[in-house]
């Protein structure tokens, strides 16, 4: 695991309070292609947030990240195991899962030697479920204000992995028999607080703060409160989410 790059682990409470939930339709749409339920393995877990659905509906889930602070911080169930390890390493047993679920993480991936993991612990007729979520929007004055912190501010901050999530994973090889591809919404009920906090936990963001010993967000938080007009005032904030199904 000496090649996993850690994003998240210095933001992984707030990761954990503020990263927006997935739809109830998204996961519907994924359980409708699963044949079997008793085993599946959420890759790149992060705080459990998917694995924790999806516990309501398998016997047994694996959920695994790189991240120990991640895994620290995960949401717990009696039917979750949670392991500190990598995507393309798992240590899971070969033949042993009927799902395996991506949520916002295949783009840090080495896809081959993942994809040839999802191949050895996949039963016959394993689904592989991966999706990602872009850009959220507000109302036309945030939005102004949240691209160009987004593509100015934090242009030089990015990983170079995040242009998968920009192009909704369409650049990345997919080996499998595609089943399904949709677009869902998530959507939040936030005041300002909530956004900052959500934008706060951006992996750009902390490396902007690692290298400047300065938050980025005070470049844009009185434009940010001028656009919100008042600050404890909840608005929808959506975010749009892309699924892609594959059958192994």
């Amino acid at each position: 695991m000496s090649s996993f790059k850690d994003h998240f682990s210095t933001q992984s409470s707030d990761y954990s309070k503020y990263r927006p939930d997935y739809p109830q339709e998204l996961y519907d749409f994924i359980l409708s292609e699963v044949k079997e339920k008793q085993t599946a393995w959420d890759c790149g877990t992060g705080n459990g947030q998917a694995a924790v659905v999806l516990s309501q509906y398998f016997e047994k889930i694996y959920a695994t990240d790189p991240s120990a602070e991640q895994i620290k911080n995960a949401i717990q169930k009696s039917n979750i195991e949670y392991s500190v390890a990598s995507a393309e390493n798992s240590n899971l047993p070969a033949n042993s899962v009927n799902l395996i679920t991506v949520a916002q993480a295949l783009h840090w991936f080495d896809f081959t030697k993942f994809f040839a993991e999802v191949k050895r612990v996949a039963k016959p007729d394993t689904l592989l479920s991966v999706w990602s979520y872009e850009l959220c929007k507000v109302d036309e004055e945030t939005d102004k204000i949240f691209i160009r912190f987004y593509r100015d501010i934090l242009e030089d901050y990015w990983a170079p992995e995040r242009k998968h999530v920009e192009n909704a994973y369409s650049d990345i090889p997919f080996p499998f028999k595609e089943v399904k591809e949709q677009i869902f919404y998530m959507k939040k009920q936030w005041n300002l607080q909530d956004f900052m906090g959500y934008l706060s936990t951006w992996s750009a963001v902390q490396k902007y703060i690692k290298i400047n010993g300065t938050n980025p967000l005070e470049l844009v938080a009185a434009d940010f409160e001028k656009a919100w007009i008042n600050p404890s005032a909840v608005k929808e904030v959506s975010f749009p989410v892309t699924v892609k199904i594959g059958r192994i």
